[in-house]
């Protein structure tokens, strides 16, 4: 049986954009820039936006590179 988005989102932690800028150490508004660039995915609530915790795992995972 496949499993249902909607049950993946349910155990699912959702992060603020500041929560994710500090994971990240990065500013605010370069969180809001990867979710407008579609770079990172978001949902919207209300007027702000949550980020899955996984989402953010793997827009970093895919980012880094070896500098040497």
């Amino acid at each position: 049986m496949a499993a249902n988005s909607s049950g993946d989102r349910a155990d699912s932690r959702f992060l603020t954009i500041a929560e994710v800028a500090a994971m990240m150490r990065v500013s605010k508004m370069t969180v809001y820039r990867l979710v407008h660039n579609e770079e990172l995915p978001a949902l919207r609530v209300g007027r702000s936006f949550r980020v899955r915790e996984e989402d953010v795992d793997e827009y970093l995972r895919k980012s880094f590179y070896s500098a040497g």
